[in-house]
C-alpha cells in the first residue's frame, strides 16, 4: 500500500494487487463506504483492499485526529488563496484544468451557452448530458462508472436553474421534460447502487416545478405531460407529486388531469398508477367520500384498507365514522391476514377517552380471531383499565385460546398460545397440565367447559365493570 492520505472525512490509498488498484474510503454519520477500480469493487463491493485502507487507518487511529485537523487546515488555507487571487491569475488557473480535463471544459461550456440566446444550442449540448453511452462500455452503466455519469447529469440540473434564473423558464420548462424522459428512459439500465442517479432525477423534477412556478405554463398541457409521465413505466424514477403543481395546473389542469387519471382507470381497474393519481387528484379536490369509495374497491384482507379510509375520515374530522370503517374493519379481516395491528391500535385510540369498556370488546374480538399470546396480554391490560379483570374474565380469555387445538394421536391438544398464556399469568400448574394431557384445564385445575376440538363463543362476552 502506498499514497495513503486520510482528509477530513476520507482516506484514499494505491493498493497492491493483480494490478495497482485506487481506494477511496468515505465516513459518513451512518457508517462507511468504499470505492476501489478493482473488479469487485466496481460491482458495488466492499473489497479487500477497501479492508486493508481501512485497517491501516485503524492501525494509525492515534495520529487519525492530526491528520483530519491537517487537511481541514489545507482546506481553509486552499480557500483563502483562492479569494485572494485576482481575476487574471484565476482565470489563467481555470484555463490551465479546462485543457487538461475534457469533462470540466464541456460542463463550463455548457453553462457559458446557457447565457447565450440561442436556444437550439443550448438544449443540444444540455441533452448531451444525459447521455448514457459514453459510460455504457457494455450497453449498460456499471457502478463502477455510475458516479461519473451521475455528477456530468447533475450539471443538467444547474443549467435548468440557471436557465430559470436569468428569465428563460419557459425555455427550462420544455428542456426540463425533455430531461426527465431521457433519464427515466435509461435508468433502468444504470447501476445506482448509490442512488446517485436518482439525486439526479429528483433535481431535474424539482427544477421543473421551479420553472412551472415562473413561466405559469398551458395548465392542460402541463397535466398531459404530468399524467403522461405518471402513468409510464417510467414514472417511478422521479419523485413527482401532481399535489405540488396546485398553483401550475389551477382549476383547468386539475379537471384534465382528473379526466385523464379516469379515464385510465375505466381501461384497467388494477392499474396502481393510475389509482395513485386518482387518490392524489381526490385530495387535492377535498372529495372524502369519492376517495374512500375509491380505496373500497379494493379491501385488503387484514383490514389495512380499513385502516386507509379511518385515516381519511379522522383528517376530515369526521371521528365517529372513521371509529365505524375501524370497527368494520376488526369484523372483516380474514383470520389468517388480520386484523392489521395499526388497525386494533387505531380503534383503541379512538374509544380510549371515557369508554373502557369498548376498547375491552375490541381486545375480546381480536383475541376470538387471532388466538395469540399478545392479544390475551392486550386484552388483559385492557380489562385491567376497565376493572373488569377478574376470575370469569380470565377464564373467558383462556377458554378462548383453549379452543385453539392442535391434533396430538386422535385427540385434541391445546395450542401453544394457551400455555404461553398461563406461563405469562405465573400459573405454571395449569400450563404444565395443559401442555401434557390431551385435554386442557382451567387455570384452577378442574376441567374446562369447553372440550377440546369445540369452539368458545363467537361473540364477545359482557364486561361486567360498575
Amino acid at each position: 500500500m502506498s499514497a495513503l492520505e486520510i482528509g477530513e472525512k476520507t482516506a484514499t490509498a494505491s493498493v497492491d494487487g493483480t494490478e495497482i488498484y485506487e481506494v477511496e474510503l468515505t465516513e459518513h454519520e451512518d457508517g462507511l463506504t468504499g470505492c476501489c477500480d478493482c473488479p469487485y469493487g466496481r460491482e458495488g463491493n466492499f473489497c479487500k483492499h477497501c479492508v486493508a485502507v481501512g485497517l491501516t487507518v485503524l492501525q494509525q487511529s492515534e495520529s487519525v485526529p492530526k491528520h483530519r485537523a491537517a487537511a481541514a487546515s489545507r482546506s481553509r488555507q486552499l480557500t483563502t488563496w483562492l479569494e485572494t487571487r485576482s481575476r487574471g491569475e484565476l482565470l489563467a488557473l481555470v484555463k490551465e484544468h479546462i485543457a487538461a480535463d475534457h469533462d470540466l471544459r464541456r460542463r463550463l461550456e455548457l453553462r457559458a451557452s446557457t447565457a447565450d440566446d440561442d436556444p437550439s444550442a443550448v438544449r443540444e449540448r444540455f441533452l448531451t448530458l444525459l447521455d448514457t453511452r459514453p459510460f455504457a462500455r457494455y450497453g449498460y452503466v456499471e457502478y463502477a462508472d455510475a458516479r461519473a455519469y451521475g455528477l456530468q447529469a447533475a450539471e443538467a440540473v444547474s443549467v435548468l436553474r440557471n436557465l430559470t434564473a436569468t428569465g428563460r423558464a419557459t425555455e427550462a420548462v420544455d428542456m426540463a421534460r425533455e430531461a426527465v424522459e431521457a433519464l427515466a428512459r435509461t435508468y433502468g439500465e444504470i447501476d445506482d447502487s448509490d442512488g446517485v442517479i436518482g439525486n439526479v432525477a429528483d433535481g431535474l423534477a424539482a427544477a421543473h416545478l421551479e420553472a412551472c412556478l415562473v413561466a405559469h405554463p398551458d395548465p392542460s398541457r402541463t397535466a398531459d405531460w404530468l399524467v403522461d409521465h405518471l402513468l409510464s413505466d417510467l414514472g417511478h424514477a422521479t419523485d413527482i407529486l401532481l399535489s405540488a403543481y396546485a398553483d401550475v395546473l389551477k382549476s383547468t389542469g386539475m379537471a384534465r388531469a382528473h379526466e385523464r387519471a379516469a379515464a385510465a382507470l375505466r381501461e384497467n381497474a388494477e392499474d396502481w398508477a393510475a389509482k395513485d393519481l386518482m387518490e392524489q387528484l381526490l385530495r387535492m379536490e377535498g372529495s372524502v367520500d369519492a376517495l374512500i369509495a375509491l380505496h373500497a374497491t379494493d379491501m385488503a384482507p387484514s383490514g389495512a384498507t380499513h385502516l386507509l379510509i379511518a385515516r381519511e375520515l379522522e383528517r376530515a374530522g369526521r371521528p365517529v365514522e372513521a371509529l365505524e370503517w375501524a370497527e368494520r374493519g376488526l369484523g372483516e379481516a380474514e383470520p389468517d391476514h388480520g386484523p392489521e395491528t395499526r388497525l386494533v391500535d387505531a380503534c383503541e385510540r379512538y374509544i380510549r377517552s371515557g369508554r373502557p369498556a369498548d376498547v375491552v370488546r375490541i381486545r375480546r374480538e381480536v383475541l376470538l380471531r387471532r388466538r395469540s399470546l399478545a392479544a390475551y396480554q392486550h386484552l388483559r391490560t385492557a380489562a385491567r383499565a376497565a376493572g373488569c379483570w377478574d376470575e370469569t374474565e380470565r377464564t373467558r380469555a383462556l377458554d378462548a385460546l383453549r379452543a385453539d387445538t392442535q391434533p396430538l394421536i386422535g385427540l385434541g391438544r391445546p395450542g401453544p398460545a394457551l400455555i404461553d398464556a398461563l406461563l405469562d399469568d405465573g400459573d405454571h400448574d395449569a400450563a404444565w397440565q395443559a401442555g401434557t394431557e390431551g385435554h386442557a384445564a382451567t387455570a384452577n385445575g378442574s376441567p374446562s367447559p369447553t372440550t377440546p376440538g369445540t369452539t368458545a363463543p363467537e361473540t364477545p362476552w359482557p364486561c361486567t365493570t360498575d
